[in-house]
């Protein structure tokens, strides 16, 4: 299915190459923007319609930028500046667009999210395809694609089986310690290339501490493992971090990120699910018990159809289903068919990429245009999803046309019932009780018939908890999944639309990934049949998908680095034999993911240092080969509790989410929800609530993942309010007071104190230079004097009048009432967290 790269290259230089186009953003233009395009404004301006009123022609890249008569259509970058956004909002009554109606809301939000980034578009003409991802794909015909098309797609790389691979002959034999090694050494001397030396013990700890757990090491484990000279010790080390609960709430949490997790619906509504946490307690339990990856699989996407052992496991398979419910909806949408359908997309969408690497929701509309996925695959897991009832647990209001119940859980679980009420929440409960009620009064007809459904929906949800605030037997309920009474095989619908239905699909899975002949799904919905095909052995991208995505999350970058694209639009992978050797041993080991990461990071290629070297650099400057370990930045939780940890603030979990006690939309009260389920706790990060469109602000500074869309490779920026962010945020402020004062009930002296500072924020002591430099500034805090050695004074002089002008004037309360020493322990506390080495590992 590919062009030969030559051709491909001569077509390339000719027409001119299109701006670069990421994977996730190819597939928000395939499975959002080009739906929209194609349904409301390829009719009077394409080249396929013979129409381009104004002589407007949106079915090209090129056109769609240059616009016609009236100027430039989409400005990139620039929503404001582009006619085509003008047009679609109905703010000018001479521009609006399209004539036969307004588009809904979210699709306004899409395309002007679109231009926002730049307007990216694959498009080189109305027929053909660009390069992307790393390769040549050409675009797959417009038809239907035929069975010669299919059987010649069975022959992609991702679509093969993984075989068990020899490694490869080494000239340097000395150096690999396991077959990994040798792979990645062939692939290196194959391009003269030569590992570097090893990284030092004090960067390893933490380097392999901060991956597994997502937490910095103590000094005394710094310690600890600095001076056990076992033979042993690092296999030691890692086998403790393994059967840490931490390295379950890290672990857990990159799979949150891969299961768009959240606790609101999002879009326009967006409705709590006061009942999500549970899915993601589930979670890291599932990483602590080291359930295997099959299984893991399978609960998520049958639970409530598997065997069960009693009521325990009966209440952890039920919410494993919760995978399935906490993706985005648009609960505005009036029409429960239209709503179906788009739930339907959404489940499809998330199980395909999470699990197996696949865009297949890109066929809603049309073949996949880069993939052998047909439209008739798509429909056949529709009905998949159509047979199955969907609990997420929100109630009818204006804004939530698509109210949902939630699941009973058995009675004899062990299971906690939810959070306990604050005070605060309690007082602002009943302020919001009373002004439901009081719309009620205010609303006529139908509208007021949504009204006292919120109102009752809210009260409802009041009586689950007892006079203090304590949740009760009431709130054992869960998110998740269902069978429906009646089976349905979904109707191919043209271009996605409900008014273009053709004939029904028996439901099954992609052809191009089953044997021919499979058999057909006879029994309920079929999703216990999708479970065992997704979690079996035969799949050929199951195990090499979650493999890549650990090889990611410990080293940087995947062997595959499109995670969540092993399509032809995707990133070739980099060490392929490799990949087939680790997804084969995977499968073969039993699916253990802690023996998985164990291999990895035991491995020589993760032990290497980060330093450069010049001639390797010159050869494969982004280090593709892994001749060295990459510097990479810590994620945003880490960030985060690596603060509370030096602060000594990390307290035990919640018992549930505080968004766990409230009933209704955040909708226009957002802001003041916000203050009251969003504060911030002393907790680890993947405890904080995830409310779309709310996100905490230490979190979102440092590229939290958008928990709207699968994530298998957050983005890693690097922009100034990341930096303003640690200099003015009062919880950043209040977490360098309490780690000053830490320091300072310490029984030592201040140069024993800025050693133990050093050792909680960077695993490290300080060098002579720097504990001259930070014991100068605490002496001359007040002063202001400038006699400091280099250049610390300028640092120091900085510092110190941040502090200063801060008194009264935003500071938290904690900082205002501290005595003068108090606040420079602070300060100097404050300045290594602002640093670039607190942030990143070596």
């Amino acid at each position: 299915m590919m062009l030969p790269l030559a051709i491909a290259a001569t077509i390339l230089a000719q027409a001119g190459a299109p701006p670069a186009i990421t994977p996730d953003q190819l597939k928000f233009f395939e499975s959002t923007i080009r739906p929209i395009l194609v349904d409301q404004c390829y009719g009077c301006h394409s080249a396929q319609s013979g129409r381009s009123r104004g002589g407007y022609l949106i079915d090209t890249r090129e056109g769609a930028r240059k616009g016609g008569g009236s100027g430039p259509g989409i400005v990139p970058g620039k929503p404001d500046e582009s006619l085509l956004i003008q047009a679609v909002r109905y703010h000018d009554d001479d521009l609006q667009m399209p004539p036969k109606g307004k588009l809904t809301d979210d699709q306004i939000k899409a395309l002007e999210r679109w231009v926002a980034m730049g307007a990216p578009d694959p498009r080189e003409s109305a027929t053909t395809k660009p390069a992307a991802g790393g390769g040549a794909p050409a675009e797959l015909p417009a038809g239907d694609l035929t069975k010669a098309d299919i059987e010649k797609g069975r022959s992609w790389w991702a679509y093969v089986t993984p075989k068990p691979r020899q490694a490869p002959a080494v000239t340097d034999g000395s150096w690999p310690t396991s077959d990994i090694d040798r792979f990645v050494l062939a692939a290196m001397e194959s391009k003269g290339l030569a590992p570097v030396k090893d990284a030092a013990a004090v960067d390893l700890v933490r380097r392999v501490t901060f991956d597994l757990t997502g937490l910095p090491p103590t000094p005394g484990e710094v310690a600890e493992f600095l001076g056990d000279k076992r033979r042993d010790a690092y296999e030691r080390l890692v086998d403790r971090l393994l059967a840490s609960r931490a390295f379950a709430e890290h672990w857990g949490r990159h799979w949150l990120d891969v299961a768009r997790y959240a606790e609101s619906s999002g879009r326009e509504g967006n409705s709590v699910y006061p009942y999500a946490w549970r899915y993601r307690d589930w979670v890291i339990d599932a990483f602590d018990r080291n359930l295997p990856y099959d299984q893991f699989l399978r609960q998520q996407l049958a639970g409530d159809l598997l065997s069960v052992s009693g009521a325990d496991d009966h209440a952890a398979k039920t919410i494993a289903t919760g995978f399935l419910a906490v993706g985005s909806k648009a609960q505005r949408t009036r029409s429960k068919e239209q709503f179906a359908m788009d739930l339907a997309d959404e489940q499809i969408d998330a199980f395909s990429q999470a699990m197996l690497g696949t865009t297949i929701a890109c066929a809603r509309c049309h073949d996949h245009k880069f993939d052998p996925i047909t439209q008739r695959d798509y429909y056949a897991l529709a009905g998949i999803f159509l047979s199955t009832e969907t609990y997420y647990g929100t109630s009818r209001s204006q804004g939530n046309q698509q109210p949902s119940g939630l699941i009973e859980l058995p009675s004899d679980a062990k299971v906690p019932n939810g959070p306990t009420l604050t005070a605060l929440q309690r007082a602002a409960y009943e302020r919001i009780q009373e002004q439901l009620d009081q719309n009620v009064e205010r609303q006529q007809g139908n509208q007021k018939v949504q009204a006292r459904q919120a109102a009752e929906g809210f009260a409802a949800m009041l009586t689950r908890f007892d006079d203090d605030g304590r949740a009760t037997a009431a709130n054992r309920l869960a998110m998740g999944v269902r069978e429906k009474v009646e089976d349905v095989d979904a109707r191919i619908l043209a271009r996605g639309e409900l008014d273009k239905a053709g004939p029904s699909v028996a439901r099954g899975f992609p052809e191009v990934l089953v044997a021919p002949g499979s058999a057909p799904i006879t029994l309920g919905s079929g999703r216990l049949q999708l479970a065992d095909w997704v979690a079996g052995s035969s799949n050929p991208l199951t195990a090499r998908v979650f493999v890549n995505r650990a090889w990611a999350w410990i080293f940087g970058v995947g062997i595959v680095p499109t995670p969540d694209n092993f399509g032809t639009s995707g990133v070739a992978p980099t060490h392929p034999e490799l990949l087939d050797r680790l997804a084969y041993d995977f499968m073969a080991d039993g699916w253990d993911v802690k023996a998985l990461v164990r291999k990895l990071v035991l491995t020589r290629t993760y032990r290497l240092a980060s330093a450069g070297n010049r001639d390797n650099a010159a050869i494969d400057p982004d280090v593709t080969r892994l001749w060295r370990a990459r510097e990479r930045r810590l994620p945003a939780e880490s960030i985060r509790d690596a603060m509370l940890a030096c602060a000594g603030a990390i307290g035990a979990p919640p018992v549930a989410s505080p968004v766990g006690s409230f009933e209704g939309g955040f909708g226009q009260r957002g802001d003041q929800l916000a203050q009251i389920l969003l504060r911030d706790i002393d907790a680890r990060s993947v405890y904080l609530p995830v409310v779309r469109d709310f996100q905490n602000e230490a979190l979102d500074a440092f590229d939290f993942a958008d928990p709207s869309f699968v994530t298998g490779d957050r983005d890693e920026t690097t922009v100034a309010t990341q930096a303003l962010y640690l200099m003015n945020d009062e919880r950043v402020m209040e977490l360098a007071m309490r780690m000053a004062r830490r320091l300072m009930r310490m029984d030592a002296t201040d140069r024993q104190r800025i050693t133990f500072a050093f050792q909680l924020a960077f695993g490290r002591e300080p060098s002579a230079a720097e504990e001259r430099a930070v014991v100068s500034f605490l002496r001359d805090f007040h002063d202001g004097d400038q006699g400091a050695p280099g250049g610390a004074a300028g640092v120091r002089e900085r510092v110190r009048q941040r502090v200063q002008s801060q008194v009264g004037a935003g500071l938290p309360p904690d900082m205002l009432n501290a005595s003068p020493e108090e606040r420079a322990w602070a300060a100097f506390c404050q300045a290594l967290f602002q640093t670039a080495e607190f942030r990143y590992i070596d």
